[in-house]
């Protein structure tokens, strides 16, 4: 496994987009883009695309802030790095955010892999279901994606497969909200969906005081066997 820093054309020549690149030990056709939290491309998002890599998949995690706060790295446990992280999640465009997302899926084409998954955490978790809408994405996982609820009537549009873990207890995302996703997309043969009760949001994180060990082994592990059967 082999990690670099690249950067990645955006769409419609914005730009360049940073990105991290995990690469495995051997070629791949099958790649994983890994979309972060509202805390940047940080040690723990750098850790999950070297699991990916580990796993045999091409992994990418392309800069989401790179408009206005590009290489910006925050800890969620530090308050006041909690609190910056907030305030660049108001700042952020969605709608762009997806565009770079679709801009991974390009570049990754072009390094030779035919089957994309993305996977996405919070706002990334929201981009991740964006991305089942939007674009052409073989397979989506989001983890507690916020103002997913909001989005509910592109629902229709998601064509290949889409996995979204729910902690019950997810500070930022209510109970009517969780119960709108579910009544929206229960009946969407495309979408599974799977709660975990009393866990908070951040419950997956690689590590620090929000990851609850138990469950995210058992999403992770979700995650494994729905890429190893939509990406084969």
């Amino acid at each position: 496994m082999s990690p670099t820093n690249t950067s990645i054309p955006a769409l419609d020549g914005e730009g360049d987009i940073p990105a991290y690149v995990a690469r495995p030990d051997a070629d791949s056709s099958r790649a994983i883009i890994v979309i972060p939290e509202i805390f940047g491309v940080n040690a723990g998002i750098r850790q999950k695309c070297d699991d990916w890599a580990a796993e045999g998949y091409l992994a990418i995690a392309p800069d989401i802030f790179w408009r206005f706060a590009p290489g910006v790295e925050l800890n969620p446990d530090v308050e006041a790095e909690f609190q910056k992280a907030l305030g660049y999640f108001g700042q952020y465009d969605a709608d762009l955010g997806v565009k770079d997302i679709e801009a991974s899926v390009r570049w990754l084409r072009g390094q030779g892999t035919n089957r994309i998954g993305c996977v996405g955490f919070c706002l990334g978790g929201r981009l991740a279901y964006m991305a089942a809408t939007r674009t052409d994405v073989d397979a989506s996982v989001g983890y507690y994606g916020v103002m997913i609820d909001t989005m509910l009537n592109e629902a229709h549009a998601i064509s290949n497969p889409l996995m979204l873990h729910i902690p019950t207890e997810d500070h930022f995302v209510d109970h009517a909200a969780q119960q709108k996703i579910h009544e929206a997309l229960d009946p969407n043969p495309k979408v599974t969906l799977h709660d975990y009760p009393g866990l908070d949001h951040g419950f997956a994180a690689t590590s620090g005081n929000r990851r609850d060990d138990e469950g995210a082994k058992l999403a992770d592990g979700r995650t494994r066997a729905f890429f190893a059967g939509t990406l084969a």
